[in-house]
């Protein structure tokens, strides 16, 4: 990235955010859509449905089940699809891609990520997966999975990935820019590193409660007015030991529909958050578009419950954030159980 556009970028954002405040950065909602919620994408004209579809629950399903979800979704007025190419090595990439074809593209906000972090490889990277998902653009395009601050360093440096973003930025095949993290100091270090119009974070009532994770994260968003997605809004925690899995997935999910809507609202009501993802799994998206259609903001009495629910609940996150704290890169065994790391 040249650092002449950097500074000048910079300079931009700045200025927006010293006129606005801390205080207009609440992502309130803008509109209704089949009885679905929208807000703002922060500096941008696009409303965004409050839940986002998953694009890595598809890797569970076959191509009919696929597009039918992803046609329920949008009736019911879902309007943000995410993927990436980690997800099922482009098979779920593949399968949105389809399941997408022939629907006016103006209906939907796309969303991509890369985990390259050399201008070569995002180039190549998103030059891929525009083919597989049959699109001439994508709205959002993300650096993915930033864990480590060194690694957000050689992303946004000379030849780095945002050299290969910013170049499709100007020929009109990426809207806005973005990135996802889970340890605090790799989302800290992007988000004062370049004028960043999103960043994809955990927001989930267990890691915040029980030790604070988030806080900064948010904190530092709003100050720079980037907007935030919410990932694992509904995780309830790591498998407790000598627990029955009723997932074979890598965290425990809440599932009834009360613990849904209040693990929502945790979500959705902090300072800057546009939109939430729920696990990858159809039926949880189900459960998560019907309890965004009765949001409201987190009261007094929701908090104690949310708090009370978190007690002694094991962080999915620690670990890493852990290792990343201490100066090493984190092990495999950061994720156990998990079968994709980046998502």
């Amino acid at each position: 990235m040249k650092r002449r556009e950097f500074l000048k970028t910079v300079g931009g954002v700045a200025g927006w955010a010293a006129l606005a405040g801390p205080q207009a950065w609440a992502a309130p909602l803008t509109e209704t859509v089949a009885g679905l919620p929208r807000r703002r994408l922060g500096r941008t004209n696009v409303n965004l449905s409050i839940v986002g579809f998953p694009g890595l629950a598809l890797i569970h399903y076959e191509q009919d089940r696929c597009t039918a979800a992803v046609r329920d979704a949008l009736e019911r007025g879902v309007n943000y699809f995410d993927v990436a190419p980690a997800y099922g090595n482009g098979q779920c990439e593949t399968k949105l891609g389809m399941a997408l074809q022939g629907v006016d593209r103006a209906r939907y906000f796309l969303a991509c990520k890369t985990k390259k972090r050399d201008a070569n490889g995002a180039r190549q990277e998103l030059e891929n997966s525009l083919r597989l998902l049959k699109t001439d653009y994508f709205d959002l395009y993300q650096l993915h999975h930033l864990v480590r601050p060194e690694e957000v360093k050689q992303a946004l440096g000379p030849g780095g990935a945002m050299d290969a973003i910013l170049k499709a930025r100007d020929q009109g095949r990426v809207r806005w820019i973005g990135f996802s993290a889970h340890t605090t100091k790799a989302a800290l270090e992007a988000l004062r590193g370049f004028p960043f119009d999103t960043v994809m974070f955990p927001i989930n009532f267990v890691e915040f409660y029980t030790r604070g994770f988030g806080r900064e994260v948010l904190a530092l968003a709003a100050e720079r007015g980037v907007a935030v997605l919410a990932i694992k809004p509904m995780s309830y925690g790591a498998w407790p030991q000598g627990m029955e899995r009723t997932r074979q997935w890598w965290y425990r999910s809440v599932e009834t529909p009360e613990d849904v809507e209040l693990a929502l609202r945790f979500a959705l009501s902090q300072p800057g958050v546009v939109a939430g993802f729920p696990p990858a799994f159809l039926d949880l998206l189900d459960r998560a578009i019907e309890a965004a259609k009765r949001f409201k903001p987190l009261d007094e009495v929701a908090e104690a419950r949310l708090k009370a629910m978190a007690a002694n609940c094991g962080s999915i996150f620690l670990r890493e954030e852990q290792q990343v704290a201490l100066g090493g890169a984190p092990a495999a065994s950061a994720w156990p159980g998990c079968p994709y790391a980046c998502a």
